[in-house]
């Protein structure tokens, strides 16, 4: 009977040692000044989620993946650069000074009418005794704040935590600027560029087709172990070709990117203009697990205003003037989700004819490959 009020007495002392501690940690991280000016992120490693919204119902949630990759709204890669970027922003940011009592209630209301509501989540733990013992870790969210414009001389930007009364002017030491642009609640800004991602081990066929140039088309496929087969697609005739050059082809996969996602940048009307008109290539991909990705391009027009305004497209002296953009194409991705715009100097690599591979053949010129439509 002793023994177990022995027990007792021990098991209700450490519950009250632990109360005791839960009480303190919670009051010491929730200070006046915890609550209203602590926008700082000291352990980026922590943290497991961002969520971004503006007045204009844009929203973007960033998901940290076990592999340490980024996800986009549940649907899409995030840029890991641009994750990163955030993150490091959220650990250098500094108070600077409260907002002056004078202009203080006006910043509030722009805050309320044009502001970026981020959520910060973190695994922290129940239990952080002096920051040395850590126990019962758990997501939380641990930050919430209003980001607004930047100060008249842009050298800070306007932040408010939620609850708080006090707004306060924020910055980033040794940086000269505003950071609200950083903090961006558009998806399309954290979408990541990537359009083919697959390392040559991983590729199991590889097709390029040339709308205005049927027998440049080709497909290549892995046939065993460093060895491959090409073919055209015009005829299926085998092609014999220059290993070098099909293998820098297969290699050339590893990490090609669109410039911009155009989708809300341009009207529906004119997207699908696009994607309707004749295509100029059509590269496909796909992965010895079975997963194919496919990009179609089409032609770009100079938009330039300049251009647009001569009637009959001449110049000053009346000589012709090209519309055709030679040095981007529009690109059709993603099944059809995504218009892209896409440069050649990035793409010209896996552009390159069926001629251009065939064993004795001519080496081509290394600049962007256009073709006329043959009268």
């Amino acid at each position: 009977m002793k023994k177990n009020n022995k027990l007792t007495i021990i098991i209700a002392a450490v519950l009250v040692v632990i109360a005791a501690v839960l009480i303190w940690n919670n009051r010491y991280l929730t200070t006046i000044r915890g609550e209203a000016a602590d926008f700082q992120v000291w352990d980026t490693s922590t943290v497991t989620k961002l969520y971004l919204a503006d007045r204009f119902e844009h929203e973007s949630l960033l998901e940290r993946q076990p592999d340490n990759t980024w996800t986009l709204n549940g649907e899409y890669k995030a840029h890991s650069k641009q994750i990163q970027f955030l993150l490091t922003t959220l650990y250098k940011i500094r108070i600077k000074m409260p907002v002056s009592r004078a202009s203080h209630d006006n910043i509030v209301k722009q805050l309320a009418v044009n502001s970026t509501k981020v959520e910060v989540y973190q695994i922290v733990p129940r239990i952080n005794l002096f920051n040395r013992i850590k126990l019962f870790p758990h997501e939380k969210r641990t930050k919430v704040f209003y980001v607004g414009d930047a100060t008249k001389d842009s050298s800070g930007t306007f932040m408010l935590r939620e609850g708080a009364n006090q707004a306060y002017i924020v910055y980033i030491p040794g940086f000269r600027g505003f950071i609200t642009t950083r903090f961006t609640a558009l998806p399309d800004d954290w979408r990541d560029h990537g359009i083919f991602n697959a390392s040559l081990a991983d590729i199991q066929s590889v097709s390029v087709e040339f709308n205005r140039e049927p027998m440049s088309s080709f497909k290549v496929e892995n046939t065993g172990r460093h060895q491959y087969a090409m073919t055209r697609l015009a005829d299926n005739s085998p092609i014999a070709f220059d290993t070098m050059k099909v293998i820098n082809l297969m290699s050339s996969f590893g990490d090609l990117r669109f410039e911009a996602l155009l989708n809300n940048l341009i009207p529906k009307e004119r997207i699908d203009s696009v994607t309707q008109s004749p295509y100029l290539h059509r590269v496909t991909l796909t992965t010895k697990d079975g997963k194919t990705t496919q990009m179609t391009t089409f032609e770009k027009f100079v938009t330039n205003t300049t251009i647009l305004e001569i009637e009959g497209l001449v110049d000053e002296e009346g000589k012709p003037l090209d519309p055709i953009d030679h040095d981007r194409v529009y690109g059709w991705i993603n099944d059809g989700k995504d218009l892209v715009l896409v440069q050649y100097y990035v793409f010209d690599k896996v552009l390159k004819p069926a001629e251009y591979y065939e064993a004795g053949h001519p080496i081509y010129s290394d600049g962007p490959l256009f073709y006329e439509v043959k009268e």
